[in-house]
């Protein structure tokens, strides 16, 4: 059976995630071939697509999200995504368990006694008037059916779980700061979700596996899981196992992948390229070293910015008035500290609207 080092996986990480080479696809199916972009924070979404392609404007994000393509939702991992309306729309409702089951192991001693059901209904009930609410209103709203309940387990519970729900513009749009208000998908995209799938089918299930591979293949099956947050992948990987290929990673785990899907040279260039707080890039696996050392992995889930030398984690970045602020994690070559200087004034005149192209290189580690 082939092995693949972590070069070669870096490498096709790389070019599934649209960082070889930046793609001439449309922002709508390059949020769709991406699986959508982890976007708790409102703005990171368009670096991470200007990092991606070619001519990206990010006005054109913006209408996608008030043209209710796009949508921002709690979904894969029962963090807020950017997908597109489609995909929402067809994975929230095998998602539905895993968001409960998030929300009640941070607060399953707050819902302890709570029936999810009335909860549920109360919400619906609530959200009827086809008014937009934060998660605070809402909660509010049924406090006093549940008075012991403190706002925020009741707020969760409802807004990223029981009830599928988006959260509307402009919260996400370019250059807009905006609370969060929630509508239910249904009134904001005018349809339901699709229903679950009968009982031992898992079409779904088995969409998300070749998706997933797609975009992050070759990989394991734990890295699945840690990327979707689904724990009842195993049959739909079973029933697809015939028309994938498998391959071993250097410490024998098992990686399965499409068989057409691109496997780069392991040679092949890697240029610099600049990734936004929390990158599915790197937070799509549960081993992260295919593409950051494990002395930096911590940062992939304190929210950093990083840079990518040669296809790996080699720096931090920032903004400022000045431009960007980069922190290299090691030592940088001439030839890496002028890649990120040029990438980089690249990046600062896109954020700023070509009012500053600034970058500062912080000195490399002793």
């Amino acid at each position: 059976m082939t092995v693949l080092d972590s070069r070669a996986l870096n490498r096709a990480t790389l070019a599934r995630q649209l960082l070889l080479d930046r793609a001439d696809l449309p922002v709508l199916d390059a949020v769709g071939h991406l699986c959508g972009l982890q976007a708790q924070e409102p703005q990171e979404p368009f670096a991470g697509l200007w990092s991606r392609l070619r001519a990206f404007e990010p006005t054109e994000l913006s209408d996608l999200l008030t043209g209710r393509r796009v949508v921002r939702a709690h979904l894969m991992r029962r963090t807020v995504h950017l997908v597109t309306a489609d995909d929402l729309v067809a994975w929230r409702a095998r998602h539905d368990g895993m968001l409960r089951r998030r929300v009640l192991a941070t607060y399953r001693r707050e819902l302890d006694g709570v029936d999810l059901g009335d909860l549920a209904a109360a919400g619906r009930e609530i959200m009827a008037d086809g008014e937009p609410r934060s998660m605070g209103d809402l909660a509010r709203s049924v406090a006093d059916r549940w008075p012991a309940v403190g706002h925020r387990p009741l707020g969760e519970m409802l807004a990223a779980a029981l009830l599928p729900m988006v959260q509307l513009p402009p919260r996400g749009l370019w250059r807009e700061t905006a609370g969060v208000r929630y509508a239910p998908v249904s009134s904001w995209l005018g349809r339901e979700i699709d229903p679950p799938a009968p009982d031992g089918t898992d079409p779904v299930g088995q969409a998300l596996v070749r998706r997933y591979l797609a975009a992050f293949g070759p990989a394991a099956s734990a890295d699945l899981r840690a990327w979707c947050g689904l724990s009842g992948l195993p049959a739909a990987v079973a029933a697809l196992r015939g028309e994938l290929v498998v391959f071993r990673d250097e410490r024998g785990r098992e990686l399965l992948d499409l068989p057409d899907a691109p496997r780069p040279d392991p040679d092949s260039p890697a240029p610099v390229r600049f990734l936004p707080a929390f990158d599915n890039a790197i937070l799509g696996y549960h081993d992260r070293s295919r593409i950051i050392d494990d002395a930096h992995r911590g940062l992939s889930v304190e929210g950093a910015r990083v840079v990518l030398v040669d296809g790996r984690v080699a720096a931090t970045w920032t903004t400022g008035a000045e431009g960007v602020r980069v922190t290299p994690l090691r030592r940088f070559s001439r030839a890496d500290r002028a890649g990120v200087a040029e990438e980089g004034r690249r990046l600062a005149s896109f954020l700023s609207g070509d009012e500053t192209d600034g970058v500062r290189i912080a000195a490399s580690p002793g």
